[in-house]
């Protein structure tokens, strides 16, 4: 089916099926911006699909002009859609590209896979000195130099994470760091002698900052997952610190739990 018919399509009982409710708190621009990027990252209006025009997603959501209008811009402002004059809004966002899934279960593993069956691509490597936080995680007095490396890893061509790496002097001295370019650093680490065996490490969200930002291809305030990882060696002492930003939609964290009975309490592990 050709996509423009099957973008025209939703404007039907699909659309109407997610009204927008002027008693919620959450602005109407908003509610009608989160229904659309849905039908977006779904597939619904895939790439290359016009999105119905103004005048009809005015009728379906019986808003005004102006509140279409300033949803359709913030679609824009985030990367999922293009506005053209005479054309309509373009879907460019791909939701055909694979979700990067990461897991709790096998996570030395699943960050070799990661660094190899996905792109990466350099952005900056500098001598630094350690923030408070940094120096905290990596048992450093703060203020000392350490290595900062920022790369994007993308896939299929699409970037899904912002990664920035922190390194002490003394380890990020045994390899080259133009490396980074083309070689996970988990494998350059191992070849230097720096071998992780464990980590550690804290999911939460955040916003995206202007650089993470233009590197991700989003808007400036968009939601990310902020994951920060600590590796370590066989001494449980620090090698590594990584900030990871992702994308939400192209990346998932995988949990297996398991229920224990421990000191007459059930507790997930």
């Amino acid at each position: 089916m050709d996509s423009n018919i099957a973008a025209s399509q939703e404007t039907g009982s699909d659309l109407r099926a997610a009204m927008v409710d002027a008693s919620l708190p959450t602005p109407l621009y908003h509610q009608l911006f989160l229904i659309l990027r849905e039908r977006i990252r779904s597939g619904a209006f895939p790439l290359g699909a016009v999105l119905p025009g103004e005048q009809d997603l005015t009728q379906v959501f019986n808003v005004s002009r102006i509140t279409v209008k300033r949803a359709l811009n913030e679609l824009a402002a985030a990367g999922l859609v293009s506005r053209h004059r005479g054309r309509g809004t373009v879907v460019t966002y791909n939701a055909t590209v694979p979700v990067v899934k990461g897991s709790f279960d096998n996570l030395m593993e699943a960050l070799k896979v990661m660094g190899l069956s996905t792109e990466v691509e350099l952005i900056d490597v500098a001598q630094v000195a350690a923030s408070a936080e940094i120096a905290e995680l990596l048992g450093l007095p703060s203020g000392v130099p350490v290595q900062r490396a920022t790369r994007v890893r993308k896939l299929e061509g699409e970037p899904f994470s912002y990664i920035v790496t922190h390194l002490p002097i003394d380890i990020a001295g045994k390899f080259d760091a133009k490396a980074l370019a083309h070689t996970p650093l988990l494998d350059l680490l191992e070849k230097a002698g720096f071998v992780a065996v464990s980590a550690e490490q804290w999911i939460t969200a955040c916003s995206a900052e202007p650089a993470t930002a233009q590197a991700l291809k989003i808007a400036t305030g968009s939601p990310l997952l902020k994951i920060v990882r600590v590796m370590k060696d066989a001494d449980s002492a620090p090698i590594e610190v990584v900030q990871g930003f992702y994308r939400p939609e192209r990346f998932q964290y995988h949990m297996n739990l398991t229920r224990q009975r421990k000191a007459g309490r059930d507790e997930w592990r």
